[in-house]
């Protein structure tokens, strides 16, 4: 359908609607465009109810669109923005991040991941969910207490539903399906494009993945929990302390920017480089801040490991990447004047809440996690989160698309995990060849996890434009080289 005649639709549509509305209102109180939006309030849909339709005017850097808030039951809040002009026939689908539960919470942050924003500037409609549950913020998982059917929301219905609902409001406004469907996600949004190519198939005419905590088990509980032990004293006191990091960045940058033959302030793939923090080992018995004590040097040492058993078995590919320092002041270690070091505490929530068929509550903490006992307790959940399988034969049937990105510095989700499953999933498809006419893989040197924090040389999510990539490779043929943003 052009758009054009979609136009010509929503004109006839809005027609329709004020003339029903001039019976009953009046003259005046109502535009036919206002009509058109607001009539969706009566939508019926299966299993689910619409709470509010209404028109947002245009802003600065956003079209008017009709606002439709709808609830799938049980309990997943969605948000679908159904342009009120020039829809380019087209759906733009995005996750959300952490453990959710905050409806259009990157929207309100003006940037591209988990953003319906992006879509909706380029004319198509959008939608996004809560992914089933209402959180105080991203980093809560109460909500998940006992509750399997929210954890199931969470894990990969929310997917299929926040779809279901929003073409039943774009059928209803447009009088058209959308041509091509994308999704978009980072983090658990990256997670939730790796669901959806396993669960749904044929869903999404393409899908872009940041950074996927695709593992949540393994990322979540085991690899955090890990983090925050190596990291905690006899008495429970942290042992490397805010301050330290620049020390620790400098000298990585010292030994490796040059490792790929080009001294830029980035390191291009931190597998190349072999750091020796020695030289920051402290005289003997001797503390201060420059210099590392043997207990910190151990804690680096650890974090660079990853997760292991026993019996000296990796429980999870690869550790904290060289290059990540400039970013451990969020993720890992804290501020001096407090804020930051997220992931003990999405390990603690995780660990509660979410991580074990059985939840052993709220007085459970990471220092409790079992390496020899608890990974294979774990399995149970990981069969309702995790998307980890590199077998998206069924997806690649469907003529599916799919870009990946992952920054080389992301200190919470590990980027090694990514390059595991892209080299298994090559495995699976008969070689890197093979997957690469479905799947193509960008590994970015200095970004923080999303990008979210700005690395050298101001790489960020702004750096990229994986859209209009994954366009030109849905709509055109043309697999992507590269997803720099344009200059």
């Amino acid at each position: 359908m052009t758009t054009k005649t979609v136009r010509d639709r929503v004109g006839a549509i809005m027609l329709a609607a004020a003339a029903s509305l001039a019976l009953a209102a009046p003259a005046g109180a109502q535009s036919m465009e206002d009509a058109a939006c607001t009539t969706l309030r009566d939508l019926v849909i299966d299993g689910g109810h619409v709470t509010s339709a209404r028109v947002i005017a245009a802003s600065e850097d956003l079209p008017a669109y009709c606002e439709v808030r709808a609830t799938a039951r049980p309990a997943i809040s969605i948000e679908v923005r159904l342009p009120m002009a020039d829809w380019n026939g087209k759906y733009y689908q995005t996750g959300c991040g952490g453990f959710c539960g905050v409806l259009g919470r990157a929207d309100s942050q003006r940037g591209f991941i988990n953003a319906m924003g992006p879509g909706l500037k380029r004319g198509y409609a959008a939608a996004t969910s809560d992914s089933g549950h209402h959180g105080l913020n991203v980093l809560d998982a109460a909500w998940a207490y006992n509750n399997p059917q929210a954890e199931r929301d969470w894990g990969w219905r929310s997917i299929g539903e926040t779809n279901r609902i929003a073409l039943a409001a774009i059928e209803a406004f447009y009088g058209a399906a959308p041509g091509q469907s994308y999704f978009q996600g980072c983090s658990t949004g990256g997670r939730m494009a790796h669901v959806a190519t396993l669960r749904y198939p044929e869903m999404f005419s393409g899908v872009i993945s940041g950074a996927p905590a695709m593992d949540y088990t393994g990322l979540v509980a085991t690899k955090m929990s890990w983090i925050t032990q190596a990291n905690t004293d006899d008495a429970g006191a942290a042992i490397l302390k805010p301050g330290k990091e620049a020390l620790i960045g400098d000298e990585v940058m010292r030994q490796c920017d040059g490792v790929d033959g080009s001294e830029d302030g980035l390191i291009a793939d931190p597998r190349a480089c072999s750091v020796d923090l020695s030289v920051l080992r402290c005289a003997a018995g001797g503390t201060g801040a420059d210099c590392l004590s043997e207990a910190e040097l151990e804690v680096v040492e650890a974090w660079r490991q990853g997760p292991q058993n026993f019996r000296g078995e990796q429980l999870y590919p690869g550790g904290i990447p060289e290059g990540s320092e400039p970013f451990w002041w969020l993720w890992l270690t804290g501020k001096a004047e407090g804020g930051g070091k997220l992931v003990p505490l999405f390990a603690s929530n995780f660990g509660s809440y979410m991580a074990f068929g059985e939840d052993p509550g709220p007085y459970w903490t990471p220092l409790d996690f079992d390496f020899a006992r608890d990974p294979a307790r774990l399995a149970t959940m990981a069969a309702v989160y995790n998307s980890d399988d590199p077998d998206i034969a069924a997806f690649r049937d469907a003529g599916g698309k799919m870009i990946v990105w992952h920054g080389w510095a992301d200190a919470i989700v590990t980027p090694y995990k990514t390059v595991d499953w892209f080299e298994k999933a090559a495995a699976a498809a008969g070689g890197e060849e093979t997957l690469e006419q479905s799947v193509r893989l960008f590994m970015i040197p200095g970004m923080d996890h999303c990008g979210l924090l700005p690395g050298p040389g101001g790489v960020n999510q702004f750096s990229i434009d994986p859209l209009t990539a994954l366009e030109r490779w849905v709509e055109e043929g043309v697999a992507p080289d590269a997803i720099s943003a344009a200059e």
